[in-house]
């Protein structure tokens, strides 16, 4: 199924904008998982269990995984999300970019190896860098516009020619690239104005919010700018505030529950 198509079925299945990060650190499991041999997929898998009705998209970073020399694991992540959650598309957080064939080797590694349904690039390097992933037609292609960091404004909130290079960015995406429905953007919690912006540059493009939660986030300022008329558009990805809700061995339901009361919380302003 199209990127596109099963996110928007999730929007409206689970009645959730939530997409949860799973960015596994070992050090803030649960005490019970810490130093077994696959203490890391039993814990995102667990959190993925327990609140796979509850959310729109769930979003590993890969870094997490590399770091830990557990890429194995992130496949069997990505494949028992896929057979037990058939419904929830997982959007590899890579934030890839680079041009020729080197591109052509990163879309199979996200879409091969892993088995993502969408990943994140950098766009700076321009389309060719980005076409490869675009002509995977039936995946998600997300490239960062105004990121949630404090830096962000650094370079995103340059003047080019009268108006900030992040507003550019959002168009030539939206007007150019996007031509088969299948590009999002990247738009920070912690930047409401410029995701207001941001929205009403792109029309229905989604929006992928990370920042809400240990960031610092407002789950109303980001709904109110940025959902689209029919009260969706978004995937507001909260991490730490779900994965380690709880330290004990009922972690999971404790993640259940913060996703629960996230995704009620973001309902409310839809």
């Amino acid at each position: 199924m199209h990127f596109m198509q099963a996110l928007q079925q999730a929007w409206t299945r689970n009645n959730s904008l939530v997409c949860v990060g799973l960015d596994p650190e070992p050090s803030k499991f649960p005490a019970h998982l810490k130093g077994r041999p696959d203490a890391v997929f039993e814990f995102c898998s667990a959190i993925v269990d327990a609140t796979a009705d509850l959310v729109c998209t769930y979003k590993p970073q890969i870094a997490h995984f590399a770091a830990l020399r557990t890429e194995e694991t992130l496949e069997r992540l990505i494949a028992h999300i896929h057979a037990k959650h058939p419904g929830v598309p997982v959007i590899l957080d890579a934030k890839r970019g680079d041009i020729g064939s080197t591109a052509q080797h990163y879309v199979t590694e996200a879409f091969d190896r892993y088995g993502a349904d969408a990943v994140t690039l950098n766009p700076y390097m321009g389309r060719d860098s980005v076409q490869p992933f675009l002509d995977r037609a039936d995946k998600g292609v997300i490239l960062p516009c105004h990121t949630s960091n404090p830096g962000a404004a650094d370079l995103q909130d340059l003047d080019v020619g009268g108006k900030p290079l992040y507003q550019h960015v959002a168009q030539i995406i939206a007007r150019d690239w996007n031509t088969h429905g299948n590009c999002a953007l990247v738009t920070g919690a912690t930047w409401p104005e410029q995701l207001a912006q941001v929205r009403a540059l792109v029309g229905d493009v989604p929006l992928l919010v990370p920042g809400i939660g240990a960031q610092g986030g407002d789950v109303e300022a980001v709904v109110r700018n940025g959902r689209t008329p029919a009260g969706t558009g978004l995937m507001i990805s909260p991490s730490r505030a779900i994965l380690y809700a709880g330290n004990g061995e009922d972690f999971a339901q404790a993640a259940r529950k913060a996703t629960l009361e996230m995704r009620d919380d973001i309902n409310r302003y839809r």
